[in-house]
């Protein structure tokens, strides 16, 4: 069998190997000698994020769970590219690497499923909200303290499955996720940014690369999203600014209008008592300026011990 051209290191789930086949099939699309068979190789690693189902992410480390092990793996060179979700990338990389490509974003919002209800605002006082991210609970709690929040984890069959044995009375998806899964008719309601504003860089898929691999970097360039890249540059900088992690609530969204940028920034505490938004907005060419600005606004207005 011949030795692969490149090498994509993902996780199993069937969410994240249609986003890893999705890079492939771009890459083919771009480079001819990539588009024979084995050309490419899609390399499945489990990670600790992915074995740990019992507890909420913060509990357990926070976002590095889901590409510690990938990490690894391409650091030792025994993959060449790795495909992440954006929006469970740490706020900083680990030496040596950085991101050779983001593809063009998905819808960033999040999605609403319930049995009982037709909208979070029509949930009944006292309905539980099934989900394990803090920046989601803090939200719901925000806008609805009447509910409770209670911990739901797995990947969205199981937490479909969850909801209809009635585990919660409604739980929150990246539509992102539904959309590439074929399973956006499962979303009772799609969430404005103004109801739910998402994770950084959610909906967005990203390609790490080893920082001195230039044949990488050079392939990846043709499949490289311009916009997307301006967008997650200015979330993520909002994101370093306030040095945050699965155990900081935080939300942010970037759009384009041309060479316009428009950024909206959140921070909530996880009880959903206090919020502080910050908004910004400036030329694309400044969207990393932007971006941390808007995040030390936030830094401030939240104080050095609002994250506890």
């Amino acid at each position: 069998m011949a030795t692969p051209l490149f090498r994509i290191g993902t996780r199993g789930s069937p969410l994240a190997l249609i986003q890893a086949r999705e890079v492939r099939v771009r890459l083919a699309a771009a480079h001819p000698d990539l588009a024979v068979p084995e050309a490419v190789e899609i390399v499945v690693i489990r990670t600790t994020g992915d074995q740990v189902q019992d507890r909420k992410l913060a509990e357990i480390g926070g976002k590095g769970l889901f590409t510690k092990e990938i990490e690894e793996a391409l650091l030792d060179r025994r993959i060449d590219l790795a495909v992440h979700s954006m929006k469970d990338m740490p706020t900083f990389l680990p030496p040596g690497l950085e991101i050779g490509c983001l593809l063009p974003r998905e819808d960033p919002r999040d999605a609403f499923l319930s049995r009982r209800a037709a909208s979070l605002a029509t949930l009944p006082a006292g309905a539980t909200v099934g989900t394990a991210s803090l920046r989601r609970q803090a939200q719901v709690l925000n806008r609805r303290p009447d509910l409770r929040v209670v911990p739901l984890r797995g990947n969205v069959d199981t937490r479909l499955r969850k909801l209809d044995a009635g585990e919660c009375d409604a739980t929150l998806l990246a539509l992102a996720g539904l959309r590439r899964l074929g399973r956006e008719d499962a979303a009772t309601a799609i969430l404005s940014p103004d109801e739910m504003l998402p994770a950084v860089a959610q909906g967005a898929i990203g390609v790490e690369i080893r920082a001195d691999d230039m044949r990488a970097r050079d392939h990846l360039l043709r499949v490289n999203d311009a916009a997307t890249e301006i967008c997650i540059a200015a979330e993520r900088a909002l994101l370093a600014a306030l040095d945050g992690s699965c155990r900081t609530p935080i939300a942010a969204l970037a759009t384009l209008d041309g060479a316009a940028l428009s950024l909206r920034g959140l921070i909530v505490t996880p009880d959903g008592r206090e919020a502080h938004r910050a908004f910004r907005s400036g030329p694309a060419a400044d969207a990393a300026a932007l971006g941390a600005d808007a995040g030390a606004e936030l830094k401030r207005n939240g104080g050095s011990n609002f994250f506890g």
